[in-house]
């Protein structure tokens, strides 16, 4: 079977049911059950309508220790909101550091005393593959879970929790596929390598895509027989503790994934410190990646992988189809409100093409359908929360005050919640903050290029390195551009195609190490060399 990507649910080519309300044709209104969907307009404010009633209701807000669902030590629990309102979703459990040494705990014997790593790697493939039956059997509510509490659109979120379903087949695959090697060595000696499971992996995921990065961490991790703490975002812990629920169900041994949901200085960092903690595994901020590698370094050398910021350019060439530059640069800015660490978000277009593109842009933002993202039709939900929000704002206030040309958007959206409108900026120069800061928002900065060698230096010049997007239908510049840009990954012609097997990662300050695919189970391994000596062998 073909692999599932992101891209086939969530790319403008597509033309599935998805697609179509996700990514609708430029000057089409959307009709639904509740009527036409008003799109964005230049006012500050939109009429209020009540938020639709999200169809699921919240069943694990306790940590997930051991195999049960548990308070925390101190009793202390912190509200997950509705970034629609603002208002309380749910109570969840507040880990603490007593808390993370329970989890830590319970890992530590799982691993070393329990079942999983000493299974065949056959039964723990079944158990992963029994756990994605039951995802798939619960898609509409763990889809309704992740927008409620991330504000992604419904349709968005249930093609998220098809990618994690494929993500977890993919590795279960994986796991009865990992061996070592017959090594030729000098003398009369029989060499092999094993591949060992690396112990406790400590795992740190973001609030943008819950679900997906739990996939990207845990999958690997568990095909290759370790156990987990896994620590999620303060802001969306739902979705990730009912799974877990269902992990359980699947029949997966005690212990062997814990799950906390807290705050970073507090159990973040005492998961990054821990003694017991044989890896860590983190997706965030370059900044807070920075203080996960200290604190990793300062405890006991633990192995990180860390997948951090972008600020990626997309460049569009001078012989593209300007139509469809325009709805690719669209998506790879705007999808998943912005918030997304490989986001198109320098949008770099030829000065051949940059005026009707420009125009193109700007029309196709003020299309952009703005709204309750349980709402048909709706392409842009809420931002994540208020820090996030005012973050956002002041971007803008930036862009304008440095002298960006506001082409469309800058403000609130409504009068409730965290929307913010679909925002374009024209006249960008590369000194200006929302050219070079990570504003994870649905802000487009589109910059003015001459030739192939000025955009390359310009594209290099930032201290990340996640992923590039190019527009062009020739050969030979793809080409050249793919191999001068210092990213991870280089999309030609398309965005955010995040199939199970690409790898996944950045160059310079955007990370270390590569998530999905082959690559990724390396980073839950150990080799560890066997030397015997061989006493009259037939042959060497």
């Amino acid at each position: 079977m073909a692999a599932r990507r992101i891209s086939s649910l969530l790319s403008p080519s597509n033309v599935s049911s998805f697609t179509s309300a996700f990514l609708r044709s430029s000057g089409k209104n959307s009709s639904c059950g509740r009527g036409i969907i008003p799109r964005f307009s230049t006012a500050a404010s939109a009429a209020y309508e009540e938020p639709i009633t999200p169809p699921v209701s919240v069943s694990h807000t306790q940590l997930l220790i051991n195999g049960q669902f548990v308070d925390s030590a101190s009793g202390k629990t912190f509200p997950t909101l509705d970034p629609r309102t603002a208002e309380v979703i749910a109570h969840v459990a507040e880990a603490e550091s007593e808390d993370v040494n329970r989890a830590v705990a319970a890992a530590r014997k799982a691993f070393d005393e329990g079942p999983w790593p000493r299974m065949t790697a056959y039964e723990r493939s079944r158990i992963m593959l029994r756990f994605a039956d039951l995802v798939e059997k619960n898609t509409n509510e763990i889809a309704a879970l992740e927008t409620w509490d991330n504000g992604k659109t419904y349709e968005q979120a249930i093609g998220e929790v098809e990618v994690l379903t494929r993500l977890f087949r993919y590795y279960a695959g994986w796991a009865d596929k990992i061996h070592g090697l017959t090594v030729p060595a000098d003398g009369s000696y029989h060499v092999q390598t094993l591949h060992e499971p690396i112990g406790v992996a400590g795992q740190i995921i973001p609030w943008n895509f819950p679900l997906l990065m739990f996939a990207w961490k845990v999958g690997p991790a568990l095909a290759c027989g370790n156990s987990i703490v896994l620590k999620t975002a303060e802001q969306t812990p739902l979705s990730a503790l009912y799974v877990g629920n269902l992990f359980l169900e699947a029949g997966l041994p005690p212990g062997v994934l814990n799950i906390i949901s807290g705050f970073g200085p507090s159990a973040g960092a005492a998961l990054c410190s821990h003694m017991d903690v044989d890896k860590l595994a983190f997706t965030g901020s370059t900044a807070t990646g920075k203080t996960v590698l200290a604190l990793a370094a300062a405890s006991n050398l633990k192995p990180v992988t860390l997948e951090l910021g972008g600020k990626s350019p997309f460049i569009v060439c001078e012989d593209a189809d300007v139509d469809k530059a325009v709805e690719l640069a669209h998506f790879a800015l705007f999808f998943n409100q912005g918030q997304c660490c490989c986001a198109g978000s320098r949008t770099f277009v030829h000065e051949r093409v940059y005026d009707e593109f420009l125009e193109k842009a700007k029309a196709r933002a003020l299309e952009r359908v703005v709204g309750d993202p349980f709402k048909k039709g709706v392409e842009q939900g809420p931002q994540i929360d208020k820090e996030q929000f005012a973050k956002i704002l002041n971007y803008i206030k930036s862009g304008v005050e440095s002298g960006a040309t506001l082409e469309a958007g800058g403000e609130r959206f409504g009068s409730k919640g965290f929307y913010v409108q679909p925002t374009v900026f024209s006249g960008v120069q590369d000194n200006m903050l929302i050219a070079q800061d990570e504003i994870f928002g649905p802000v487009q900065s589109i910059l003015k290029f001459k030739d192939l060698n000025e955009v390359i230096k310009r594209a290099n010049a930032t201290s990340f390195g996640l992923a590039a997007g190019i527009f062009t239908q020739n050969i030979d510049v793809a080409n050249t551009l793919t191999r001068a840009i210092k990213a991870g990954t280089i999309f030609v012609n398309c965005f955010d195609v995040f199939d199970a097997a690409i790898p996944f990662g950045g160059y310079k300050q955007s990370g270390q190490g590569r998530e999905k695919g082959i690559y990724s189970l390396n980073n839950y391994l150990q080799v560890k060399a066997v030397v015997t000596p061989l006493k009259n062998p037939a042959w060497l």
